[in-house]
């Protein structure tokens, strides 16, 4: 039998250390919300893949009609010759789309890529070229994504100069004394001092931040910037890709505000685990790249169109939406229990949309003494207890919930009783080592 440590030796000498590993743990097979591993070792999944698993590991409508193209066709190249599966689903995600106007959609390969392609086509209609991101924000690793990303360490460190005309607001966040005025005020200083508005192509949104700690923007919030954006021409660019296919309780978060965007970057959950990400949007806006300057070899990969097709079907059929309110309810309730049941002074602010749920993790219940050492010894200690989290944050003390939206009561429950005793179990161990 392979091991654990001999692949992750073989990983040490064969990929570079800057792809990172949350764990020295090698997947061999998994099913819904759970992973065993190499060694026979199972692990409830509360990562979903990076929000990638909406549907769950190899959901059997999703299996299928993956085979089912794979008997046809694997590949021959949207640009070169057409197939039905790229097009049904981009009339369909056209008509899930939130808002009046008519849309349309292509498809790339990565939510980067996705990003990329958006800022192109703003670009591209608006004939201007300055675009406007938030800090903490994630959009990706390629170059100009990362120049969008409003976080350094990692995503930066080492890879300037960044590309120009990115500007940055602060991200509404009101548990940090961020509030939208705070933003908005920052936005109308940036227009006085250093950027005309009649230069901006776009500003690019998520309507919960992933990577920055899954802080919700306000409602009000949003809808000024639709505002402010209508009124200066400016493309408004909702990032979905890991807010969207019913993780917050609606297909895509930006309709919990009422807001149409102009442009919407999707990905991760869009397939079940195929790679997939794609641009939807308002038809004149997405028309305006000449043939030719959109697209890609794999772009909108046959297997993949035809996986995401299967997703639509069983968010629909298994009501995703709901399970995924359901799902957030019953996580905010055992998080909000933690500091009565155990008396943890380190639980701070509870807080999500949908099953997109976040704890931040504080010294004392000081907001301002954030915990990364207890948050990373915190998904150690869980993984070492049959459970796989995830961390983020600009302070690096945020554990989000991901768990897929197919999870039965069963392992959800589990999986929060594992939750609960590690976080005890890492709590108490850090208290003893401040006492000593």
């Amino acid at each position: 039998m392979t091991t654990n440590a001999e692949l992750q030796k073989l990983r040490e000498a064969a990929v570079p250390r800057g792809v990172a590993n949350l764990l020295p743990v090698f997947a061999d097979r998994a099913s819904n919300a759970e992973i065993w591993d190499v060694e026979g070792r199972r692990f409830i999944d509360f990562a979903a893949g990076i929000a990638v698993l909406n549907t769950g590991h190899l959901h059997p409508t999703v299996k299928a009609a993956v085979a089912a193209q794979l008997e046809r066709f694997s590949h021959t190249c949207f640009q070169v010759t057409q197939y039905e599966s790229y097009v049904r689903l981009a009339d369909r995600l056209n008509r899930l789309a939130p808002g009046p106007t008519p849309k349309k959609s292509i498809f790339l390969s990565s939510g980067a890529e996705a990003v990329e392609n958006a800022i192109k086509i703003a670009r591209a209609y608006t004939k201007r070229s300055a675009v406007i991101a938030f800090s903490g924000a994630f959009h990706g690793r390629t170059m100009f994504t990362m120049g969008l990303t409003g976080k350094v360490a990692p995503y930066k460190l080492g890879f300037g100069p960044m590309p120009g005309e990115i500007f940055h607001l602060p991200f509404p966040a009101e548990y940090l004394g961020v509030t939208p005025a705070t933003s908005l005020a920052a936005l109308d200083t940036l227009f006085k001092s250093d950027l005309g508005p009649d230069r901006v192509a776009a500003i690019i949104i998520e309507p919960v931040q992933g990577e920055g700690g899954f802080y919700p923007a306000p409602v009000e919030f949003l809808k000024e910037l639709r505002k402010l954006c209508t009124e200066h021409g400016i493309v408004l660019i909702a990032d979905e890709v890991q807010t969207g296919f019913a993780r917050t309780g609606k297909m895509f978060a930006i309709e919990h505000s009422g807001v149409e965007p102009d442009l919407m970057t999707v990905a991760k959950s869009l397939a079940g685990g195929f790679p997939l990400s794609g641009v939807i949007g308002k038809a004149e806006i997405m028309d305006a790249p000449a043939p030719g300057g959109l697209g890609g070899t794999y772009a909108g990969s046959p297997l993949s169109c035809a996986a995401a097709l299967a997703v639509l079907d069983v968010i629909e059929k298994e009501g995703l939406c709901a399970r995924a309110n359901g799902i957030g309810a019953q996580i905010k309730q055992r998080l909000n229990g933690l500091r009565g049941r155990h008396g943890l002074q380190c639980v701070g602010d509870v807080r999500g949309l949908g099953a997109m749920i976040a704890l931040e993790l504080v010294k004392f219940g000081d907001v301002n003494a954030p915990d990364a050492d207890l948050t990373k010894a915190l998904v150690q200690r869980a993984a070492a207890n049959g459970l796989v989290l995830l961390s983020c944050g600009t302070r690096a003390n945020v554990i989000r919930f991901l768990v897929p939206l197919t999870v039965s009561d069963a392992v959800l429950n589990e999986g929060l009783d594992i939750f609960e005793r590690s976080l005890v179990e890492v709590a108490g161990a850090s208290l003893e080592a401040k006492r000593a």
